[in-house]
């Protein structure tokens, strides 16, 4: 479910990105795909940071 959910919140975020910067550039139009492609890459990223990262919690010393 964790995977899906990255998924998903990866999709919106990079489509709004893709969708603001497109329309202040004015250089190019919304590209649905391209959007698609870098919010797949992006969850991928993201997932293999949270599982090389440790879980719980750091010892004081």
């Amino acid at each position: 479910m964790k995977y899906i959910l990255t998924f998903v919140w990866s999709f919106l975020l990079v489509a709004m990105v893709n969708y603001v910067a497109g329309s202040i550039g004015a250089i190019q139009s919304f590209d649905f795909m391209s959007g698609v492609i870098a919010s797949i890459v992006m969850a991928v990223l993201i997932i293999c940071i949270t599982a090389v990262t440790p879980d719980g919690e750091v010892a004081d010393y």
